[in-house]
């Protein structure tokens, strides 16, 4: 974890303008209504660069709260933050608009390939240049390979392959099934991080050169746990206003596939604080911990986001299509393939980031030229 310092005037600002705009939205639903088509396109994009703002105190007040709770805790609340708010703008998609099922799908998916190529590719290449190798603990990359694998080919595969349900879909009680495991296999991978084998997440290499940070006062850790409530709360109550808007600048300007290009933007503004969080760290030499928010990140995802998709499916009864496409399939193999060829031996080098990164760029240039 980056940290350092105290709460900044952003931290403090931003979350409590978009909690003043979502009153304001609330409050004036009306008046906003009726504003000239020339001018109507500024409430979202307010809402947008303060849910953007609100999205980095967030991530501001989960290392503050991580500091003083110690690793690799405190990688579990940045990790849990981000899903919260991920769970949120995710909702926000599915609720809006037409009954499009595949929202959740593309988000995920997205998620994934951000984390795995794009953001794992930035910090090996980034730490490579400047370290030459770098090390990880073997065990810790296992234990979040193993998770990841699991968990995206029972939620995004598997569903490719059922009978029991026409198209790439799962049933109500597959579905319900498919989320228990995720929770479970969730819960004790956690248990396995922070308690039962704790020492494979620890960054060794940090921990010798004494790179740490003193630990927050109370006040300041209760100022950070408002401050992370407030900002989450922000962020999820703007969202409903920002989605709609996205969708219909995407679909203004052309773009073929909505859902997969809108959900590669959700993904990677949740994810950008985290992501710059582990790419200081590779640039620092602590490579477990940047491992430890990126893939920590992408595993939560998928075994926290996942059922709390499904639970709202099953509560509206809107049908939630998770099954790749024979594309994306192959993509998300290739990237499962990939990662762990990179990180089973335990130390990576340039090489390694630059063939994540080329398979990263390739995800972009198909959402775009399908």
């Amino acid at each position: 974890m980056s940290g350092g310092g105290g709460i900044t005037i952003g931290g403090i600002v931003f979350p409590a303008l978009a909690l003043g705009l979502a009153a304001a939205f609330s409050a004036g639903e009306i008046w906003i209504q009726h504003l000239h088509p020339s001018i109507a396109f500024l409430p979202p994009l307010l809402a947008a660069a303060l849910i953007v703002g609100a999205v980095f105190a967030t991530l501001q007040h989960a290392e503050l709260v991580g500091l003083k709770v110690g690793e690799p805790l405190g990688t579990v609340v940045l990790t849990i933050s981000v899903t919260i708010i991920e769970v949120a703008i995710m909702s926000s998609m599915i609720a809006h608009g037409d009954e499009d099922p595949t929202e959740a799908r593309e988000a995920v998916f997205s998620a994934i390939m951000i984390v795995c190529n794009g953001l794992v590719g930035l910090c090996l290449l980034l730490g490579g240049f400047r370290h030459g190798e770098q090390e990880l603990h073997p065990m810790g990359a296992s234990a979040y390979l193993a998770v990841l694998i699991a968990l995206s080919v029972l939620t995004l595969v598997l569903p490719d392959f059922t009978t029991s349900s026409a198209g790439p879909t799962l049933t109500p009680p597959q579905l319900a099934f498919v989320s228990v495991l995720s929770i479970l296999l969730y819960a004790s991978f956690l248990f396995i991080q922070t308690v039962r084998h704790r020492s494979y997440f620890i960054d060794v290499h940090a921990a010798a050169l004494g790179h740490g940070e003193m630990k927050p006062s109370l006040r300041d850790t209760i100022l950070s746990v408002v401050g992370l409530g407030a900002s989450l709360l922000g962020v999820s109550l703007l969202a409903e206003r920002v989605i709609p808007a996205l969708e219909a600048g995407l679909n203004w300007v052309g773009v073929q596939q909505i859902n997969p290009v809108s959900g590669a933007i959700v993904s990677t503004v949740v994810l950008l604080p985290e992501s710059l969080n582990s790419i200081r760290a590779a640039h620092r030499n602590a490579l477990q911990t940047s491992l430890n928010g990126a893939l920590g990140s992408v595993v939560a995802t998928i075994g926290l986001t996942v059922p709390a998709v499904a639970l709202l499916s099953l509560a509206t009864e809107r049908e939630i299509m998770f099954g790749l496409d024979k594309r994306d399939s192959a993509m998300l193999m290739l990237t499962l393939m990939l990662s762990v060829v990179s990180f089973g031996a335990g130390r990576t080098n340039v090489l390694t980031g630059l063939v994540h990164l080329v398979v990263f760029a390739t995800y972009v240039f198909f959402l775009f030229v399908p």
